[in-house]
């Protein structure tokens, strides 16, 4: 069951940090294993469960011609061990990219150490954000959360999910928690650490919030407008590290993220501070999921604006930096196109001079005889 192949033939000692960062696939899939194994018998079954499938189902019948039980489910304590198990799943999946796709890619174009880093955070985030915002969207079609855009505070506090909609938010948050331990196994640049855990720790606290909080489809709405405008940047900068001159993509890009901060905070504001504000449903009751309370909504609100204004500080050093090295590189071609006319012009001279006072010139021959 070996996902990582063993290039190096110097066995590192075992349980050292080198023989773990090697093989931390092949450990993380083996205690993957020891959960699954544990349904196959009754006594550990029940334990397994907890962190395989998705717990708290509710089943609710249909008032209808025919009676039809439908299934929903709610968040709580055990959702913990689900997560950490989807969380060793996702440092599977990552490995499993990483050796099948990128590395070969990265033998084929040798790219230097810094375009080897961030190609791999680009592919591996590029994968990510393309399978999230497919399932999101459609998740967002089958519930008929665009069609109808009350729905996303009307009803509050959403506290029944649809299974598709909860193992998404599981899915979420074990793989961004599968991002910390993923900074030893990939033996991340100290430099890097810092910006790397700052976007982490926003993710899991937006996500965990929008969960906790029951603002579950708010939170879907926005994930998916802002897994798509990040896999727009992340599939631009695969291209353009295939070739350089391929930069249309960061322009469409700049565009989709101003208009994507935009549109969060106006969805935010319309949900959480005109929705929840004028609903019936007031108040702060803990067992029945409701967190409808002006205190609640403010630091909801103040978290968004927050997070958006850190992001568009974010995106305009970003243009600054680009527009400087801009800059630089058509300066210094300017410096380079002089430099080249007058060195043709000094060897035309040479050859002009040679001509009028070569061996072989009148003038020459006249100073040679006097």
């Amino acid at each position: 069951m070996g996902i990582r192949k063993k290039t190096n033939n110097k066995n590192p000692p075992v349980l050292s940090h080198e023989f773990v960062i090697q093989n931390h696939a092949d450990i993380v899939s083996c205690v993957a294993m020891v959960f699954l194994l544990g349904l196959m018998f009754e006594v550990t079954s029940k334990f397994a469960v907890l962190f395989i499938t998705v717990q708290y189902n509710v089943t609710i019948s249909t008032n209808g011609p025919e009676e039809t039980a439908v299934n929903h489910f709610h968040h709580g304590i055990k959702d913990l061990a689900t997560t950490f198990f989807y969380m060793l799943v996702a440092v599977i999946m990552h490995a499993i990219i990483q050796e099948y796709v990128l590395d070969k890619i990265n033998r084929k174009k040798h790219f230097s150490k810094t375009k080897h880093s961030k190609f791999n955070e680009s592919g591996q985030l590029s994968a990510f954000y393309l399978f999230s915002f497919g399932w999101g969207a459609s998740i967002l079609l089958s519930e008929k959360l665009l069609s109808n855009p009350v729905t996303l505070w009307e009803g509050y506090p959403h506290t029944l999910m649809s299974f598709q909609m909860k193992f998404y938010f599981i899915c979420q948050l074990g793989y961004w928690l599968h991002a910390l331990p993923e900074l030893y196994f990939q033996k991340t640049k100290k430099e890097d650490i810092p910006r790397q855990l700052v976007y982490i720790f926003l993710y899991l606290v937006h996500i965990a919030g929008a969960y906790i909080l029951n603002l579950n489809r708010l939170g879907l709405v926005l994930l998916v407008l802002h897994y798509f405008v990040e896999l727009l940047f992340h599939v631009s900068r695969l291209l353009y590290f295939s070739n350089e001159k391929r930069q249309m993509g960061f322009t469409i890009w700049a565009v989709l993220f101003v208009l994507g901060r935009l549109l969060t905070l106006s969805l935010s504001v319309l949900t959480v501070g005109f929705g929840l504000a004028t609903s019936e449903n007031q108040g702060f009751d803990l067992a029945a999921g409701n967190f409808n309370v002006i205190f609640v909504r403010i630091t909801v609100l103040a978290a968004i604006c927050l997070t958006q204004a850190f992001m568009m500080w974010k995106f305009i050093n970003f243009q600054l930096r680009r527009w400087r090295e801009h800059a630089q590189t058509q300066t210094l071609k300017k410096k380079q196109v002089p430099s080249k006319s007058k060195s043709k012009k000094d060897k035309a001279n040479g050859v002009n001079g040679v001509n009028s006072h070569g061996a072989d010139s009148p003038r020459a021959r006249k100073e040679k005889s006097s």
